[in-house]
């Protein structure tokens, strides 16, 4: 577990390249408060070198990936959850099915926490109906733009940068 606290500590610290928001302070502050946001990943920041040289080579120059294509997001409302995230590292029991692979679920029953401190939001949830035990941590700047880490008890943690935005219908 000091493990785990550890590594969601160093990731949080990490301030890597920032990401371009979509929202105002305002704005923010209300999608925030009234739980009906997506989370776009435009970066992840899988903790296990092994597996990004096998993606990238072992030419790669950092542990960021790119995911710009805004295929991947953590929608966010009132009544459910909603992840459809990539997976880079290690993984300490095999899926069953191959499509299992990354972080997708849909989870209706879940606790849900949003904390301001200082100039950004920690909002975690806790989906409480999906087959492996997780916990998910959004740190939201008053920008919008934002850092989800992904700690699941079956995986290695891993982070995704991105911002937060009004859910649209293709979501």
């Amino acid at each position: 577990m000091k493990l785990t606290h550890a590594v969601l500590v160093i990731l949080l610290s990490l301030n890597l390249m920032p990401v371009s928001a979509q929202t105002d302070k305002t704005g923010t502050e209300k999608l925030i408060a009234s739980k009906n946001f997506v989370f776009n990943a435009s970066r992840a920041n899988p903790l296990s070198e092994p597996a990004l040289n096998q993606i990238m080579g072992p030419n790669a120059m950092n542990n960021i990936l790119d995911l710009s294509d805004g295929r991947y997001y953590l929608r966010v409302t009132k009544d459910s959850i909603v992840a459809d995230l990539p997976f880079f590292g290690r993984s300490y029991s095999a899926p069953m099915n191959t499509d299992d692979t990354g972080t997708r679920f849909t989870s209706k029953d879940f606790k849900y926490s949003a904390i301001k401190k200082k100039k950004n939001w920690i909002i975690t949830i806790e989906p409480k109906d999906v087959r492996d035990s997780q916990r998910l941590m959004i740190r939201v700047s008053e920008s919008g733009s934002a850092t989800l880490n992904v700690n699941n008890y079956n995986r290695q943690a891993i982070s995704f940068e991105g911002y937060i935005a009004e859910i649209t219908r293709t979501k």
